[in-house]
């Protein structure tokens, strides 16, 4: 994969074979379960996808949703995007956390994008994580989901359950990120990185949550 994977930390061990096992149930679980999971941003586009992406953070993905069409329509590449004004950008996303840095953000985004790649999303990690607001796991998502690059990205809720799951010590994301990717097929990583979302807000949520009535907690908690 090009470019950066984020903080240096010692690897995971390799897996061993009970956990291997584990993972490989737990995945054929999550293939009954979620078939075919949609990335759950609505996107047409790389730029698109990458600004949906940097406006979840610390929101809702249905919220994203209801704000990014009228966004969208206004601009949806990086050069319509670098022509609003940031108070414009922020009325367009004022429902949303942290909208005046997150407005800030996208301009200034959007201005890089036209001087380093021509106003093309960089299929590249490190050129990703280097434009303001875009962090690795934005970066990852956008890899994976946009590009086909193999890249597992760990938000809140797959680090719940990679602990939960005994997939993972919980440590850090960063750890966490290292032990899938240790423990699944390349090939999986983009399927289970939706998958392992829906199962979390479906089946085991942060609270409230029954180990009894999650079809993995059940067994593999």
């Amino acid at each position: 994969m090009p470019g950066r994977t984020g903080s240096r930390i010692p690897g995971p061990k390799r897996p061993n074979a009970r956990q291997q096992a584990k993972a490989s149930r737990i995945a054929a679980q999550l293939h009954e379960l979620f078939p075919s999971p949609d990335v759950p941003l609505d996107h047409a586009s790389p730029f698109t996808l990458l600004v949906a992406v940097m406006l979840s953070a610390q929101t809702t993905d249905k919220k994203v949703n209801e704000v990014t069409p009228e966004l969208f329509k206004r601009a949806s590449d990086a050069e319509s995007m670098a022509k609003m004004s940031v108070t414009d950008i922020k009325n367009l996303i004022r429902q949303i956390g942290l909208a005046p840095t997150k407005a800030k953000n996208l301009k200034r985004m959007s201005q890089l994008l036209l001087e380093r790649h021509g106003g093309e999303v960089p299929e590249d990690m490190q050129a990703l994580e280097d434009l303001p607001g875009v962090g690795h796991k934005t970066a990852s998502v956008v890899m994976v989901q946009a590009f086909g690059v193999p890249a597992f990205p760990v938000d809140t809720h797959i680090h719940r359950l990679a602990e939960r799951w005994g997939l993972s010590n919980g440590s850090t994301v960063v750890r966490t990120e290292q032990d899938l990717k240790a423990l699944f097929p390349e090939d999986d990583w983009a399927f289970l990185h939706l998958a392992m979302i829906f199962c979390g807000r479906e089946h085991c949520p942060a609270r409230g949550h029954d180990p009894k009535a999650c079809p993995v907690c059940s067994w593999a908690g």
